[in-house]
């Protein structure tokens, strides 16, 4: 019987390894977003693109082009990735300014407005044909 109990034991499978630890954000900025649409919709981006409100995009004055950020309302914790193909905003206290899509699954869009937090991950970021790591500003 005890020889039994051995052979069972040595039989289980080992348990799984730990799961590894969550990724760090490599940038992170908190601020006030706002949101661009229908005006702007077929007209050229300024990474060269056409404007769709329909895609999550997003306008930033220093990122990188093709950066993906996810960006978090501070108000009601929803969290969307966006791909920055632009430039903006233009109105003074304001740190991006996202497409109608990306404002909506945020739950901002009716105010217009909203404190967020960007952020950067490596594992979200294009690779680059020259360097293995994504930019981050300075």
């Amino acid at each position: 019987m005890l020889l039994l109990a051995l052979l069972a034991a040595c039989a289980a499978p080992p348990p799984p390894p730990p799961a590894p630890p969550p990724e760090r954000a490599t940038f992170s900025e908190t601020g006030i977003a706002s949101w661009y649409g229908p005006h702007h919709q077929g007209r050229l981006t300024a990474n060269g693109e056409r404007f769709d409100q329909r895609d999550f995009t997003a306008a930033n004055r220093n990122l990188p082009f093709d950066t993906v950020l996810r960006v978090t309302n501070l108000d009601n914790g929803r969290s969307v990735k966006v791909r920055v193909n632009d430039r903006g905003p233009y109105v003074k206290g304001r740190i991006l300014d996202l497409s109608a899509a990306a404002a909506t699954a945020l739950g901002m869009r009716k105010d217009g407005i909203a404190h967020v937090r960007l952020e950067i991950f490596a594992s979200d970021q294009p690779r680059s044909r020259t360097a293995g790591a994504p930019a981050v500003p300075r």
